[in-house]
C-alpha cells in the first residue's frame, strides 16, 4: 500500500501526529508520499518519497490527513478527482470528519491490513456563468456560500428551480450545503442536521430580513440557480468550502447541482454519526449544565 500523508503544520500538534503516523505506516511496510514542500521539515531520505501534490494524489492508494476539518476539505477536491479515500486524524478543535483522534494513531495499522469501513459523501458542483459568457466552477464537500461583499451593505437573492422562484429575499447571504456540510455553516445559520450518507441539497439563509426564514431541502437531482442584486458597483462573493472563487455582479448567475464526484471517507473505529454528533457538538452544552 502507498499512503499520501497530508499534514497541516499550522495545527499545534500536527508535526508530532504526522511523525507518529509515518512511524505506524512504515512499521506495516506502507510506502509514504508527501508533497515536495514538506521535505525540509520531515527529511527521512529514502523512507518518504516527495513529489508535486497532484502527482502524490495520482499515485497513492489512500490519503492520511493530519489536521482538522478544514484540512480534509482542502484535499477533498483532488482526492475525489482521483477517487482516493481519505482518513482524517484530528489535530484541530472539532475534527468532525476525522476518524481518529491523536491518541488513536496506532489504529492506522488497520488500513494496511484492510480492516476498515468506508462511506461515500455526496459533493456539490457550483458553476458561475459570467455576463461575458465565461464560467467558473468548483466541487465542494461541505458548502457553497454566496455572501454580500465588503462593498455591499445588503443584497437581494433570487433562488430559482426549474423556472420557478423558490425564494426572493434580502439577506447577508445564502448557503447551499451537502448533508456532510449540514453540521457546518448551515447549522450555525439555523439549518437542520442531515445524516451524511443521504442525498440532497440544503438551502439556508444568513440573517434574512424576514419573519419567515426557513431552510429548504431539495432533491439530489435538482439544479438551482441564484441571481444576486446589489447596489451599482457592489458585488456578492462566492466561496466554495471556504475558498473565494468568484465575485458576482447582478448580471451573473450561479448554478448549484449534485457533483459527479464523491468523497470517500475511511472509518477505523466503527463510530456512528450520532455518537460523533453528541461527542463533538453536544459536549460543551453538557459541561455548561454541570
Amino acid at each position: 500500500m502507498t499512503a499520501l500523508v497530508y499534514p497541516n503544520l499550522k495545527k499545534p500538534n500536527s508535526l508530532l501526529c504526522t511523525e507518529q503516523a509515518c512511524e505506524v505506516l512504515m512499521s506495516e511496510e506502507c510506502k509514504i508520499l508527501m508533497d515536495s514542500e514538506y521535505e525540509p521539515t520531515f527529511g527521512r531520505s529514502g523512507e518518504i518519497s516527495y513529489l508535486p501534490a497532484e502527482e502524490c494524489f495520482a499515485r497513492c492508494d489512500v490519503v492520511v490527513v493530519t489536521g482538522g476539518d478544514g484540512t480534509i476539505l482542502r484535499c477533498a477536491g483532488l482526492a475525489s478527482r482521483y477517487d482516493k479515500p481519505i482518513l482524517g486524524i484530528n489535530c484541530g478543535t472539532l475534527g468532525f470528519m476525522a476518524s481518529l483522534e491523536a491518541e488513536e494513531i496506532y489504529r492506522l495499522r488497520y488500513i494496511c491490513r484492510g480492516e476498515y469501513s468506508m462511506t461515500e459523501r455526496m459533493m456539490l458542483n457550483i458553476r458561475v456563468i459570467k455576463e461575458d459568457g465565461s464560467t467558473v466552477s468548483a466541487d465542494v464537500l461541505n458548502d457553497a456560500v454566496l455572501m454580500k461583499g465588503e462593498d455591499c451593505k445588503i443584497a437581494d437573492f433570487q433562488v430559482i428551480k426549474s423556472g420557478s422562484t423558490v425564494s426572493e429575499l434580502r439577506a447577508d447571504g445564502v448557503i447551499f450545503s451537502t448533508p456532510t456540510g449540514s453540521t457546518a455553516y448551515s447549522l450555525s445559520a439555523g439549518g437542520p442536521i442531515i445524516e451524511p450518507d443521504m442525498q440532497c441539497i440544503e438551502f439556508s439563509q444568513i440573517c434574512a430580513h424576514t419573519l419567515f426564514s426557513r431552510t429548504v431541502v431539495f432533491s439530489p437531482d435538482s439544479v438551482v440557480s441564484v441571481k444576486c442584486h446589489c447596489a451599482e458597483g457592489a458585488h456578492v462573493t462566492l466561496t466554495a468550502d471556504g475558498d473565494l472563487i468568484a465575485k458576482l455582479s447582478p448580471a451573473d448567475v450561479a448554478e448549484i447541482r449534485r457533483s459527479e464526484l464523491k468523497t470517500r471517507i475511511i472509518d477505523l473505529t466503527g463510530g456512528s454519526f450520532f455518537r460523533t454528533l453528541n461527542r463533538k457538538l453536544m459536549t460543551p452544552l453538557k459541561q455548561l449544565s454541570r
